[in-house]
């Protein structure tokens, strides 16, 4: 249920109330939990070398967020596929070395690491989030929600690449600095096994009036709360069978936190911060409705769609 003006009324894939039950999730039921994640109020998995990292994850995905100081090093040995590493302050910078590519990385940038053997160095200190496959055993095995994936989740397909990059897997680098423009839904780039929303900040509580209810159908959504704090509103649609029934959910969530919203239940989410409010959605593998949508993925000429 979008209003009008919502880029997203174009999409054919999402609605307001999801289609009958076709089958059943891991214990019987119709639907999958949400999951929830709130690195401000929870210790880091891991401390060490400089770094403090708190990971959670969904079905194909690891959502790891680290504080760092200047100078710390992450290592990726033998990593199976790429990542991702998301810079939100434009003032945090860092060296990214796979292979015998080195770049220097801008604050404020969104890069897509090869697979194989990395380093990210942060020069200058600050907040960075990575983004890792649920391939990656060792980090899947740190999410503080890890035992909420031990069955696969109801409705969640078998999780597939999209095709290699143009050119080869390499470091690809982008700004994040880019202009709304009528039309186009967020700022959208994707990889071989993401795509990520980083929405423009809003300022102030969002309008009640113009919420935007809807659900998907066969994959997650993961909303990484970067800034202010937002209300998570989730509704588990009535079936037939009762012990599928499942109460609202109006969870508040700052910074930083994650939401993982399983798929066929409706949601919206709403900033409340009085300040600066920003949300970044997270989906893996990438989105086919999101890539159709003509100029919507930013980097689309690097990472193709499947045939």
């Amino acid at each position: 249920m979008y209003e009008s003006d919502d880029p997203r009324s174009r999409l054919s894939s999402t609605g307001s109330a999801p289609p009958p039950v076709t089958r059943a999730a891991p214990g019987g039921g119709a639907f999958s939990a949400s999951s929830y994640a709130r690195f401000y109020a929870e210790a880091p998995q891991v401390a060490e070398g400089g770094a403090k990292s708190w990971y959670a994850r969904g079905a194909n995905f690891v959502v790891a967020w680290s504080e760092v100081e200047p100078g710390t090093r992450l290592d990726r040995t033998g990593q199976d596929d790429e990542y991702v590493l998301l810079i939100p302050d434009a003032e945090t910078r860092a060296v990214v070395t796979a292979g015998n590519d080195r770049q220097d990385i801008p604050g404020f940038t969104i890069t897509m690491i090869p697979p194989g053997d990395s380093s990210v160095e942060i020069t200058t200190g600050g907040r960075i989030v990575r983004l890792f496959s649920a391939r990656t055993a060792d980090i899947a095995a740190l999410a503080s929600n890890a035992d909420a994936y031990a069955e696969p989740p109801a409705h969640i397909p078998p999780f597939e690449y999209w095709p290699d990059p143009e050119g080869g897997f390499r470091i690809r680098s982008y700004s994040l600095d880019v202009p709304d423009e009528e039309g186009r839904f967020g700022k959208i780039w994707r990889s071989t096994n993401f795509m990520v929303n980083v929405f423009q900040p809003q300022i102030g509580p969002r309008d009640p009036a113009k919420l935007s209810p809807h659900h998907h159908d066969d994959f997650e959504q993961c909303s990484l709360c970067i800034g202010g704090t937002y209300v998570h509103h989730l509704r588990w649609p009535w079936t037939a069978n009762l012990a599928d029934w499942r109460d609202d959910e109006h969870e508040t969530c700052g910074t930083p936190s994650i939401c993982v919203i399983p798929a066929r239940v409706i949601h919206t989410s709403a900033a409340v911060d009085p300040g600066v409010n920003l949300l970044v959605d997270i989906f893996s593998p990438p989105r086919t409705d999101f890539s159709n949508m003509p100029g919507w993925v930013l980097n689309a000429a690097d990472y193709p769609m499947p045939e």
